[in-house]
C-alpha cells in the first residue's frame, strides 16, 4: 500500500493562502511562504487597527464638537459638563454631526450648557 501524503491538502492551504494575499506587493502573492507571513503580519494590523479606529473616530468627535462649542463661546469641557448638568444624553458621534450638519441645533445645546454650567 502506497504512502498517504497530504498533498491535496497541502494545496488547498496554500492556494487558499495566496488567495487572500491578492493584492499584496511583490512576492507577497505569490510565494507560498512570503505570503504566509505577509498574511499574518495582515491578520495582526487589521486586527489592532479595528481597535484604533474607534479611537481615532472619538478623536475627531472631540475635534468637531470643541470647534463648534468655542463659537459658541464655550469649552469642549465647559460643553460636555454643562449638558450632563443638563440632563441631555447625546453621544459624541451625535453631537459632532449635529455641528456640521446641523449648527441652529446645536447652539441651542450648546446656550443650554451654558445655562446649567454657570448657574
Amino acid at each position: 500500500m502506497p504512502r498517504a501524503r497530504s498533498g491535496v491538502v497541502t494545496r488547498r492551504r496554500h492556494k487558499k493562502v495566496l488567495k487572500q494575499t491578492k493584492g499584496h506587493r511583490g512576492t507577497k502573492h505569490s510565494l507560498y511562504r512570503r505570503a504566509h507571513e505577509s498574511l499574518l503580519k495582515a491578520l495582526s494590523y487589521s486586527y489592532r487597527h479595528r481597535r484604533e479606529r474607534k479611537r481615532d473616530f472619538r478623536r475627531l468627535w472631540i475635534v468637531r464638537i470643541n470647534a463648534a462649542a468655542r463659537q459658541e463661546g464655550l469649552s469642549y469641557s465647559r460643553f460636555m459638563d454643562g449638558l450632563k448638568k443638563a440632563g441631555v444624553e447625546v453621544d459624541r458621534k451625535m453631537l459632532a454631526d449635529m455641528a456640521v450638519r446641523d449648527p441652529q441645533a446645536f447652539s441651542k445645546l450648546a446656550a443650554m450648557a451654558k445655562e446649567k454650567s454657570q448657574g
